[in-house]
């Protein structure tokens, strides 16, 4: 079969790859969730567990969406229709990577909300805001802000022009360059951090949460985050992964490039992990997960430690970089897909898909201030947690089985093996083993889990 060529540009380098798949991944779960999971459950124990899990899981299904956006190189919904036709089955697949791109679509209107977070709390570090401050006020800082719509929706409506820009300039000229700024200083304020976290913070407690083993703490529920984490960690689902793939050289392996970039995403995590908790213990605080931990839980131990100013500022400016990497990610799907039907150039597409999003965006602004009464809730929830809830716990799990039943049951050998350049030997038939059998079972369990149709 005659390769088809990308639309809009190839990655320059394999380099280039990694980094932009790597940030897409690196998002703000990987610095307030699997530290924090990794601790609760067993520490080493659980490690050991999640990376079982993850390549398992999320690796045979980022292989998956890597190798079917390469042989699509187009946009997720095109791609799934080529696929299905060549495949001999059916065009209809399309609905698959429009189901991706509507999860992407959704997940970036609350995510650029929780973003503009961090950039709010760069300005509030920059300003001194967190120094011989009192601890009940800088606790307070996050309820204050939520409080106020304004500051929300500019937050919100910056860190959305930013990534609008990044993704309108395109492959080489924005996404690349994007990452290859963006990654590289993720990984040194990590390092810079880590030092600091080092010389100020209770090291070595932290690094007992976090690896020590204890293989008491593993249960049934141990299995079942290890798993779930393992997919939603790695952006497979939401067209993400798809639309990168389709940029990918022909001659770039696509195991061996999906191992760095789990590999990548998790040793951040757990650098992140490292940076955090020896600062939270060294300061009596109660270790935890999401935004408290962040926004609230972080500032106070800051407040207490030398140099407040300077290293606040360097963790919230990580914060906001890991959300800008998975942002354009998410974007981007959106972005290919209407450049591609309605022939629009990529500046309108961002600008116009922008808007759109920035709009559903503002649900969420809203959820946690003027519509945060039981008259704006639907279902005992606000709008921000229901379209949480259903990108999350519903789409994306959907939306990862059905890439690996595709890759697996529908695509054939020849197509798989010629696309993954793997041959036929063991590695190729674990592959096939894991995208037909394992990962799309364990991710189905974890969504009815999820869900509350299972009760482990």
């Amino acid at each position: 079969m005659a390769k088809r060529e990308s639309l809009h540009g190839n990655w320059s380098s394999r380099m280039a790859f990694i980094l932009a798949v790597t940030g897409s991944a690196v998002g703000l779960g990987n610095i307030w969730k699997f530290p924090y999971i990794t601790g609760e459950n067993g520490g080493g124990a659980f490690v050991l567990v999640y990376l079982l899990c993850v390549f398992a899981v999320g690796l045979p299904i980022l292989m998956s969406e890597i190798l079917m956006g390469r042989r699509g190189r187009r946009n997720p919904v095109k791609t799934m229709e080529i696929l299905g036709e060549e495949e001999g089955n059916s065009k209809h697949w399309k609905w698959l990577g429009m189901w991706g791109i509507l999860a992407g679509f959704l997940i970036l209107s609350f995510y650029s909300v929780v973003a503009g977070w961090a950039l709010a709390y760069v300005l509030k570090s920059m300003s001194g805001a967190f120094t011989g401050a009192e601890t009940a006020a800088i606790a307070n800082t996050l309820g204050d802000h939520l409080g106020d719509w304004k500051s929300l929706l500019f937050w919100h409506t910056l860190f959305m022009i930013i990534t609008a820009i990044i993704v309108g300039r395109g492959v080489q000229r924005g996404l690349e360059k994007a990452v290859q700024f963006l990654m590289p200083a993720l990984f040194f304020l990590l390092l810079v951090l880590l030092v600091y976290s080092m010389q100020s913070g209770s090291f070595m407690d932290g690094v007992k949460y976090l690896f020590e083993p204890d293989f008491s703490k593993l249960n049934a529920n141990s299995w079942i985050v290890a798993m779930g984490h393992a997919f939603f960690t790695l952006s497979v689902g939401m067209g993400a992964i798809m639309a990168y793939g389709a940029y990918l050289p022909q001659n770039t392996s696509i195991g061996s490039t999906a191992v760095m970039v789990v590999f990548a995403d998790t040793l951040i995590a757990l650098l992140a992990g490292l940076v955090i908790f020896p600062i939270v213990l060294a300061n009596g605080l109660n270790p935890g997960e999401g935004p408290g931990l962040i926004f609230s839980t972080l500032p106070v131990a800051f407040s207490q430690m030398p140099l407040t100013t300077l290293f606040s500022t360097l963790f919230f400016v990580l914060l906001s970089f890991a959300a800008l990497t998975s942002a354009i990610g998410l974007l981007e799907p959106a972005i290919a897909w209407t450049v591609e039907s309605f022939k629009w150039s990529r500046k309108k597409a961002a600008i116009i898909i922008g808007i759109v999003i920035w709009v559903i965006g503002l649900g969420t602004v809203f959820s946690f201030n003027l519509w945060s009464g039981e008259e704006y809730q639907f279902f005992g929830r606000t709008i921000f947690d229901n379209i949480d809830y259903l990108s999350s716990n519903i789409m994306l799990p959907l939306g990862g089985f059905f890439i690996s039943i595709f890759a697996g049951w529908i695509m054939c050998r020849v197509s798989t093996s010629d696309e993954l350049g793997l041959g036929t030997d063991w590695r190729y038939t674990t592959w096939l083993w894991l995208s037909r059998i394992i990962a799309p079972l364990a991710v189905l369990f974890v969504m009815l889990v999820k869900l509350g149709f299972v009760n482990p």
